[in-house]
């Protein structure tokens, strides 16, 4: 069976501040909520947007919640034009991200820069126009 992302979960220290940052600024919709937990649509054609509890994801995969910095991963939002990639680095900062890397033309070709989300995921905005 080939591989397929249905769900990607985040551990977030705040999951009403998490919620806010994708549903009111990056207009995700939820599609389900419990205590502790968000389930979110990203848009037709990708994957879903869990946010649980940082210590719950922990403790689920039976691991420790410690640990802090570059996570090895970062979520890519490819858009059109390079005026929707400041769309979306805009959008970040006004719902609570911080600019990484500031939107520039990239050296193959594209333009593109980084933001994170409150909890500090690495998410790039691009575009090869």
């Amino acid at each position: 069976m080939p591989v397929q992302v249905s769900v990607i979960m985040l551990g977030v220290k705040d999951v009403e501040r998490a919620k806010k940052f994708y549903v009111d600024g990056l207009g995700c919709e939820v599609t389900q909520e419990f205590p502790g937990f968000v389930r979110c649509r990203l848009g037709d054609g990708s994957s879903d947007l869990a946010l649980y509890e940082w210590e719950a994801v922990a403790r689920d995969a039976g691991v420790s919640s410690e640990g802090s910095g570059f996570r090895g991963v970062s979520f890519h939002f490819i858009t059109e034009t390079r005026e929707a990639v400041d769309d979306v680095m805009r959008a970040a900062v006004a719902a609570g991200g911080a600019v990484v890397k500031e939107a520039a033309a990239a050296g193959w070709g594209g333009y593109d820069g980084y933001f994170t989300d409150p909890d500090g995921y690495l998410w790039k905005a691009v575009t090869d126009a």
